[in-house]
């Protein structure tokens, strides 16, 4: 709709050139925004403020001619009024509203869709999380972040790849091996007080447990190099194993797992640093190698390989992201807990510094989540291992209301988790609420064929949706396409929880005030096919999140 009255208001604008009204020949980036009180219009425009200099001519006197010249141009447009120093506001006439409902039913699964990414290739890269525990409930937000991104760009028209990056290089695959052997030796009798500063968490006992039953008293002589590489090896493999599970569980399926280790084996890291020095972007001092990062806005510059000749996690990241691109991604997004956020001059650096824009890197911050039962804080403690896991939320809760509770806010601000909210089936929770209106308008169809007026839409009349009620509900469900492009290419999934809520909402009331199966078959039709795409629609929000519409509940 948006779309449309810019193109309306493009033409009027060139009608008064072409008729000497206005003479610059100037024509701005016509706006067209949503003004905040109804009364206002439909849509409002301020292309007369931005006209007014080449013009020389006051913005209201603009307006007027604009105004003169659109009024009765279009079937779109039903009035205008001129608002302030110089708005333009647009009544839209019910039958253009109308005309989306007509919209929604040919396009079924694909209405909100658009083709705005044009094939362009995307790489999504989330959770990321190291192998060397469970992913708790933080790294569930990040997953439910990543993989609605991912969704919303691929509905935009974008060629997605989602991608995990596994941390199997550094120390923590060591300190991993060793928590494991030593575990090993201890169920295997020997007397070893376990450090503080290995992983505490009982899945450690597990894998030791699992090994012994596999191999028995093997790792008891066996040189402790030995015994950390295999432990290392084998619960990083079983940690993996088991995120991978807990991730299609909470309904994420990733395209290419991506080894940090394969970098290293493949020669990369070291092509990468000699590319970085031929450029004149890494340079040596005291030993050590270092990239100028203060050339892209950093505080300082940043070790790439230590004068020990060890390299840093930032050696990793230049031949990471240094393959993506060569991998022929146009735009890479990498999704970050927020105590990232200083890494992110440097990594606009590196894209900087492989030649190509700092924009093509997209960066997505996800913030803590706070989890509580019914208000009341829940302890969760990562240094005991004692962690809040995200298979217990998922597991509690369900998937449906795990997903839409974590993309509720804003990926960068907290989030509070109400446990038992999640799990009430009432209005109060707001995942119930909108899958609720989705099942009430089955349910609604369920009693119109009981009572012999099944949906038959072949020849509805339209103009007998003309109550306030009515043309409230077309009027959300036509924002959606907007909303949904506007979510993609903001990476703001949060954008569609609203938008749901905001909807279900107005069928709600919609329903409380307006009778569907009435004594005029001819009405009857009309609202159920009003409520058909009310349906469409919620269903296709709530599958671009991951969650599903369920027709009974």
């Amino acid at each position: 709709m948006k779309e449309q009255l810019r193109a309306c208001i493009l033409k009027g604008i060139e009608g008064c050139f072409a008729d000497g009204t206005l003479t610059s020949g100037v024509v701005p980036a016509v706006s067209v925004e949503k003004p905040a009180h109804a009364e206002h219009g439909d849509f409002a425009t301020n292309v007369a403020m931005q006209m007014a200099k080449p013009e020389r001519k006051s913005p209201r006197a603009i307006a007027e001619i604009l105004v003169k010249k659109l009024a009765g141009s279009s079937e779109l447009i039903g009035s205008l009024e001129i608002a302030g120093p110089g708005f333009v506001n647009f009544f839209i006439k019910d039958s253009a509203w109308r005309t989306t409902l007509t919209e929604i039913d040919r396009a079924g699964d694909d209405y909100g869709k658009s083709l705005v990414g044009a094939g362009k290739k995307v790489q999504v890269e989330f959770v990321s999380a190291n192998p060397t525990g469970p992913l708790h409930i933080g790294h569930g937000r990040g997953a439910a972040t990543g993989d609605a991104v991912a969704s919303l760009l691929a509905a935009a028209g974008f060629d997605v790849q989602r991608e995990y990056y596994i941390n199997d290089a550094g120390n923590q695959m060591n300190t991993l091996g060793l928590s494991g052997l030593l575990r090993y030796r201890q169920l295997l009798g020997e007397e070893i007080e376990f450090p503080a500063n290995c992983y505490q968490g009982d899945y450690i006992k597990d894998i030791a447990r699992d090994a012994m039953v596999k191999h028995g008293e093997r790792f008891l002589k066996a040189p402790q190099e030995e015994g950390v590489a295999f432990f290392a090896k084998m619960g990083g493999d079983l940690i993996l194993k088991g995120i991978d599970e807990d991730l299609q569980a909470f309904g994420v399926r990733l395209d290419n797992w991506f080894s940090e280790q394969s970098l290293f084996d493949d020669g990369k890291v070291a092509s990468a640093i000699a590319e970085m020095q031929e450029k004149g972007l890494i340079y040596e001092q005291d030993g050590a190698l270092w990239f100028r990062t203060t050339d892209y806005g950093d505080d300082k510059d940043r070790v790439v390989v230590r004068s020990n000749g060890v390299t840093t996690y930032f050696a990793s990241d230049i031949a990471y992201h240094r393959d993506k691109f060569a991998r022929g991604f146009d735009w890479v997004i990498d999704v970050w807990g927020a105590d990232h956020h200083g890494y992110i001059p440097r990594l606009k650096g590196i894209v900087q510094g492989l030649g190509r824009d700092p924009e093509d890197l997209g960066i997505i911050l996800v913030q803590l989540v706070s989890l509580l039962r019914d208000g009341v804080p829940v302890a969760m403690s990562t240094r005991s291992g004692e962690f809040v896991t995200l298979k217990e939320v998922v597991d509690e809760v369900g998937r449906d209301a795990a997903r839409f509770f974590f993309l509720m806010r804003r990926s960068d601000s907290q989030l509070d988790f109400d446990l038992e909210l999640a799990k009430r089936q009432s209005t109060d929770n707001p995942v119930y609420y909108v899958q609720y209106a989705h099942a009430r308008i089955k349910s609604i169809f369920d009693t119109a064929r009981e009572r012999g007026s099944a949906p038959a839409f072949e020849s509805v009349r339209l103009e007998l949706l003309d109550s306030t009620d009515d043309m409230s509900l077309i009027k959300k469900l036509s924002a959606y396409p907007e909303i949904l492009e506007g979510a993609a290419l903001n990476f703001e999934p949060h954008r569609i929880t609203y938008y749901l809520q905001e909807l279900a909402g107005e069928f709600h009331s919609f329903y409380n005030k307006s009778r569907v199966i009435t004594e005029e078959p001819a009405l009857t039709q009309a609202r159920l096919f009003l409520l058909h795409c009310a349906a469409v629609t919620i269903k296709n929000a709530l599958t671009v999140l991951g969650i599903s519409a369920p027709e009974r509940m």
